[in-house]
């Protein structure tokens, strides 16, 4: 516990350095009555007269309250707000809960030396960069659409990462619209919404992946206007993703529409043939591999607009040289990709009837269970594998697929594509299911 007559000193000297730094209304309206409580390890704990007080100076003022605070060079650093009786700004609660960055969820892999640029890349390439060297000075927002699989999310961490390397002081939030959703589900449901909105505007960028998802989403909608707002005028870096531009959002409200449309659109487009080869050989070099140029354009051939399905073609080349104990080669490549069944010629006969049959057929479930709400372990397991052979074999939407499998949402569909990715890489069992399921498709 600080004493109190350093205490007043250390306030003291932050208040008139404060004074000079933000608006004399500002000031007197929510800083002249602000009172010390104590000093904790770097941090000076002050008292705030309420909750939408202290939600204001967190949301408006304070990166000038903590520039105040490293300017008297008093041993302090940061500051962290009290209010009496509050359920939010608590001695109590957990420190992160309201004041404190929780690190985002960013993927060290992906960086921007990592991302191999094609003549359908460079310009949203040479975008994002622009962005992590200026951030809220380039392009605000950033808006990056395009399919799925082409590299989107790739970027974004990639911006992270080069932030966190230049410039490690400042807050970078990256999450997916899912995520968004839920935690403002969350924050209604246990009425913490002052929470919530701190933990998204307090950040110096805001990157939010697939918000296509906002659509039909009014109250989210809404939230996300605000918070989109609050970061705008502080001129905070946000950046965007979809499968879509923001005109073909259905019943995405008008003042977001304007907003997304009102920094930069940059669409991502498909690989070309070399572009794909030149993925393969970075992936191969990644996973210290010699893969020859011959079994690169076996892979890089009929495999669709989807990154990650070019790289799982890759791993099973991968899985079976070693397998096999065997050098990587046409023959054996050919092998691993089932080239026997001649998929490039088949592959234009694919149909989501023939792969719901064919899932119905391997697992003995019938089309209506398949189809329904059943969520038995067995018949959710075919249902997913399902969703992930027509993702990964069509390329179908991702509205398409869940409106054929009885219904069902979008997200369930991602969720249920990314699971059996994971697992058919790591999950013997699974792959030889799947690629079971892929022959019968194929031959029928």
């Amino acid at each position: 516990m600080a004493e109190s007559t350093q205490l007043q000193y250390v306030w003291k000297q932050i208040s008139e350095r404060a004074k000079n730094i933000i608006s004399p209304i500002s000031y007197d309206h929510l800083f002249k009555y602000l009172d010390p409580v104590d000093i904790s390890g770097r941090k000076i704990i002050l008292r705030s007269s309420s909750d939408t007080n202290a939600e204001t100076i967190m949301n408006k003022f304070a990166d000038k309250l903590r520039e105040a605070i490293v300017k008297c060079d008093l041993g302090v650093s940061d500051f962290r707000l009290v209010v009496d009786g509050s359920d939010v700004f608590t001695l109590d609660a957990e420190e992160d809960a309201f004041d404190a960055f929780t690190p985002s969820p960013i993927n060290k892999n992906f960086t921007f030396d990592s991302f191999v640029v094609g003549p359908g890349t460079k310009f949203v390439y040479a975008a994002a960069k622009a962005v992590a060297e200026n951030p809220g000075e380039t392009f605000n927002p950033l808006f990056i659409y395009g399919e799925s699989g082409l590299g989107k999310t790739h970027l974004m961490h990639a911006i992270a990462n080069d932030l966190a390397r230049r410039a490690p002081e400042k807050k970078v939030l990256y999450t997916t619209c899912e995520n968004f959703l839920n935690e403002f589900i969350d924050s209604i449901t246990q009425k913490n919404g002052a929470r919530f909105r701190l933990h998204y505007r307090n950040v110096d960028v805001l990157m939010i992946d697939d918000v296509q998802f906002l659509k039909n989403k009014t109250q989210v909608q809404e939230e996300f206007f605000h918070t989109f707002n609050e970061l705008s005028a502080q001129s905070k870096q946000i950046v965007l993703t979809s499968d879509r531009p923001p005109k073909e959002i259905a019943t995405l409200e008008d003042r977001l529409r304007t907003r997304f449309e009102g920094g930069m659109i940059a669409d991502i487009q498909p690989p070309s043939t070399e572009t794909k080869i030149a993925i393969l050989k970075r992936k191969a070099l990644d996973r210290k591999c010699v893969v020859p140029d011959d079994v690169l354009e076996l892979l890089a051939q009929n495999s669709g607009h989807d990154v990650r399905t070019l790289e799982g073609r890759l791993t099973k080349v991968i899985f079976a040289s070693k397998l096999h104990e065997e050098p990587i080669t046409l023959s054996l490549a050919k092998q691993a990709l089932n080239e026997s069944v001649n998929e490039s010629e088949e592959q234009e006969d694919v149909t989501p009837d023939k792969i719901i049959s064919a899932v119905c057929s391997y697992f003995k479930q019938s089309r209506e269970d398949l189809l329904g709400k059943g969520k038995k372990a067995d018949l959710a397991k075919a249902r997913q594998i399902c969703a992930y052979l027509m993702c990964e074999m069509l390329s179908l939407p991702l509205d398409f697929i869940g409106k054929t499998l009885g219904g069902r949402d979008h997200t369930t569909i991602m969720y249920a594509r990314d699971k059996m990715e994971k697992l058919e890489k790591l999950n013997d069992k699974i792959a030889k299911e799947i690629d079971d399921i892929k022959n019968i498709v194929l031959k029928k």
